[in-house]
Protein backbone atom coordinates (compact mmCIF):
# COMPACT_ATOMS: atom_id res chain seq x y z
CA UNK A 1 0.00 0.00 0.00
CA UNK A 2 1.00 3.62 -0.88
CA UNK A 3 0.54 6.38 1.66
CA UNK A 4 1.35 9.82 0.23
CA UNK A 5 1.97 12.90 1.86
CA UNK A 6 0.71 16.16 0.98
CA UNK A 7 1.97 19.37 2.44
CA UNK A 8 -0.85 22.37 2.33
CA UNK A 9 -0.14 26.32 3.69
CA UNK A 10 -1.74 27.17 6.48
CA UNK A 11 -1.24 30.81 5.20
CA UNK A 12 -3.23 30.43 2.07
CA UNK A 13 -5.90 27.98 3.29
CA UNK A 14 -7.83 25.91 0.93
CA UNK A 15 -5.34 27.21 -1.78
CA UNK A 16 -4.89 24.10 -3.81
CA UNK A 17 -1.96 26.06 -5.80
CA UNK A 18 0.46 26.19 -2.88
CA UNK A 19 0.40 22.66 -2.24
CA UNK A 20 2.59 20.10 -3.10
CA UNK A 21 3.46 16.30 -2.39
CA UNK A 22 6.24 15.54 0.27
CA UNK A 23 6.88 12.19 -0.60
CA UNK A 24 5.28 8.67 -1.03
CA UNK A 25 5.80 6.24 1.51
CA UNK A 26 5.89 2.30 1.80
CA UNK A 27 4.39 2.12 5.44
CA UNK A 28 1.80 4.32 7.62
CA UNK A 29 5.03 4.56 9.80
CA UNK A 30 7.04 6.13 7.75
CA UNK A 31 4.53 8.56 6.25
CA UNK A 32 3.69 9.04 9.63
CA UNK A 33 7.27 10.24 10.63
CA UNK A 34 7.74 12.23 7.57
CA UNK A 35 4.58 14.42 8.96
CA UNK A 36 5.27 14.34 12.21
CA UNK A 37 9.22 15.70 11.10
CA UNK A 38 8.00 18.33 9.27
CA UNK A 39 5.86 19.91 11.89
CA UNK A 40 8.18 19.72 14.60
CA UNK A 41 10.97 21.88 12.20
CA UNK A 42 8.16 24.04 11.23
CA UNK A 43 7.53 24.67 14.85
CA UNK A 44 11.13 24.97 15.89
CA UNK A 45 11.49 27.56 13.11
CA UNK A 46 8.75 29.76 15.05
CA UNK A 47 9.77 29.21 18.51
CA UNK A 48 11.34 32.01 20.71
CA UNK A 49 12.37 31.20 24.12
CA UNK A 50 9.92 32.34 26.39
CA UNK A 51 6.68 32.13 24.06
CA UNK A 52 3.61 30.24 24.92
CA UNK A 53 1.94 27.52 23.90
CA UNK A 54 -0.88 29.25 22.84
CA UNK A 55 0.90 31.71 21.10
CA UNK A 56 3.53 29.15 19.10
CA UNK A 57 0.50 26.99 18.07
CA UNK A 58 -1.25 30.52 16.66
CA UNK A 59 1.78 30.84 14.56
CA UNK A 60 1.75 27.66 13.73
CA UNK A 61 -1.85 27.70 12.32
CA UNK A 62 -1.41 31.00 10.77
CA UNK A 63 1.83 30.68 9.11
CA UNK A 64 2.81 26.98 9.05
CA UNK A 65 2.59 24.16 6.77
CA UNK A 66 -0.03 21.64 7.32
CA UNK A 67 1.20 17.61 5.95
CA UNK A 68 -1.90 15.30 5.61
CA UNK A 69 -1.85 11.47 4.57
CA UNK A 70 -3.85 10.19 2.00
CA UNK A 71 -3.61 6.79 1.47
CA UNK A 72 -6.49 4.08 1.01
CA UNK A 73 -5.59 2.02 4.35
CA UNK A 74 -8.56 3.50 6.61
CA UNK A 75 -6.45 3.30 9.78
CA UNK A 76 -4.04 5.75 8.54
CA UNK A 77 -4.72 9.41 10.49
CA UNK A 78 -2.85 12.03 11.16
CA UNK A 79 -3.90 16.20 11.75
CA UNK A 80 -1.02 17.91 11.85
CA UNK A 81 -2.98 20.55 13.90
CA UNK A 82 -3.30 18.03 16.71
CA UNK A 83 -0.27 17.00 16.62
CA UNK A 84 1.07 20.42 17.01
CA UNK A 85 -0.90 21.71 19.82
CA UNK A 86 0.81 18.30 21.68
CA UNK A 87 3.83 19.48 20.35
CA UNK A 88 3.49 23.20 21.65
CA UNK A 89 2.69 21.86 24.82
CA UNK A 90 6.11 20.27 25.22
CA UNK A 91 8.18 22.96 23.23
CA UNK A 92 6.90 25.77 25.93
CA UNK A 93 7.22 23.64 29.26
CA UNK A 94 10.57 23.17 28.61
CA UNK A 95 11.73 26.73 29.22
Amino acid sequence: MRYSVLVADNFHYMDEVERYQLGEFHTAEAALAAARCLVDDELAAHYQPGMSANELYRLYTSFGVDPFIVSADGDCHFSAWDYARGRCQELCRAD
